[in-house]
């Protein structure tokens, strides 16, 4: 029977020779991830139930992310919660504050993920781990709890959506972000539920590892079970350097079955702003500057839009320039490694000359948590994934989501702004080749 990447890697998993959307199964992963605030909600669940062994302590990918350093008593209980865990249970890949990051960038870039894997993940943008040919799917406490204990999790197979972008942006300051935020403006925010997304075309051939991680992230944002992309050379070569197992990528057979499929044309596309409070209620650039909406804050980080690529992009536009004046902004790398990098690079550099805050690979703001929520009344421009009423602070805030070279451009000007008005075509950096 021919299948999809999604069918092919959970026959695989569940020791089948094929599913089919809507069947359950019961699969193996390998990787089980969770952060501070999932570890812990799971550990006071094995805690009552007296477990005294996991299935497979290895599989297990502790990451303290969300509120680390901790950052009041409540989160430091938590995070000594998620360490004691870790040591009675002899976990062996747990990640520290200062040593880790956000586990959606940590995993792929330090090759903790490669394709092939199921990933079960107890965070709901898990799904970040399909750019590199995964099936991977965010899941809830209990469910983490189990799989911990039983090595094992079933799942009902979701019905694929085949996802085709033809052509390749003209605009140079396009990135992954805009393809993404396109997507999700024409499916809605329920679009895909509990569906799975699986991408081709020549826009995605030719962007990069880094994007394609980009764009796996936010399929949630259009409520997608899950989203996957080939595995091709640009794949390959991106694990080559950083794999710690052995690659198994799946491929959808000529003959598989969607459920539907979506095909644009994206040659024409714009760089685009997702206005407040849906990530679906998306405009073009051009039309947020027509409105001139001056920004308190830019932030630059998340899961989304932290890796060492994007960072690269949102300094080539700020190098010898400052943040205007009444705007604020911060910056957080995604992970330690992707920090180190940056600094290396002279990245750093640049951000805090321009005026930036920064701090080491955390959340930060995306999820409201601290180092720069914003108050009421107050606009944030912000590169990360969600943007409802009250996530990164005061409901009576508003977050507008958009790609890092419009958060710098619009950090220079104070206002929502195309990154050609501050930097010109002159990019240097596509994510497109």
């Amino acid at each position: 029977m021919p299948m999809t990447m999604s069918e092919t890697l959970l026959a695989r998993k569940s020791g089948k020779a094929a599913v089919a959307p809507g069947d359950l199964v019961t699969a193996r992963p390998d990787v089980i991830m969770s952060n501070d605030i999932t570890t812990a909600m799971s550990a006071i669940i094995v805690k009552e139930y007296a477990i005294e062994r996991l299935a497979d302590p290895d599989k297990l990918y502790v990451v303290m992310s969300h509120f680390v350093p901790a950052k009041d008593i409540a989160s430091a209980r938590m995070a000594k919660t998620c360490r004691e865990f870790v040591q009675t249970f002899g976990v062996t890949h747990y990640f520290e504050a200062g040593q880790g990051g956000i586990e959606h960038a940590l995993l792929p870039d330090e090759g903790y993920v490669v394709p092939g894997d199921l990933v079960l993940g107890a965070d709901s943008h898990s799904c970040t781990y399909g750019g590199v040919n995964t099936f991977a799917v965010g899941i809830g406490s209990t469910d983490l709890a189990a799989a911990w204990v039983t090595g094992e999790l079933w799942l009902r197979v979701p019905e694929s959506i085949q996802v085709v972008f033809r052509g390749i942006p003209k605009n140079p300051w396009v990135s992954a972000k805009d393809l993404v935020l396109f997507l999700i403006n024409q499916m809605g925010d329920d679009g895909a539920l509990y569906q799975a997304l699986e991408y081709q075309g020549e826009a995605i051939a030719a962007l990069s590892v880094e994007g394609r991680l980009t764009m796996a992230n936010m399929a949630i944002e259009a409520g997608a079970k899950n989203a996957i992309f080939p595995c091709d050379a640009k794949t390959l070569a991106y694990e080559e350097k950083r794999a710690k197992r052995s690659v198994d990528p799946v491929e959808p057979d000529r003959a598989a079955r969607y459920g539907r499929t979506y095909e644009w044309d994206v040659t024409e596309l714009e760089p685009l702003v997702s206005f407040p409070h849906l990530p679906s209620n998306t405009r073009p650039v051009s039309q947020a500057m027509r409105e001139r909406i001056k920004i308190d804050q830019v932030f630059i980080g998340s899961c989304t839009n932290a890796k060492i690529e994007d960072l690269r992009i949102a300094a080539k536009i700020l190098k010898g320039k400052h943040l205007a004046p009444g705007t604020r902004g911060v910056a957080i790398p995604a992970s330690h490694n992707i920090w180190l990098n940056a600094l290396e690079e002279g990245i750093i550099e640049v951000l805090v000359r321009a005026g930036f805050s920064i701090a080491e690979g955390t959340c930060g703001p995306c999820l409201g948590g601290y180092m720069g929520v914003i108050g009421a009344g107050e606009r944030m421009l912000s590169t990360s994934n969600r943007n409802f009423h009250g996530r990164t602070g005061d409901p009576k805030g508003e977050t507008y989501l958009c790609s890092p070279a419009i958060a710098a451009a619009s950090a220079v000007t104070g206002y929502i702004t195309d990154p050609r008005e501050v930097a010109g075509d002159d990019v240097g950096l596509c994510q497109f080749s």
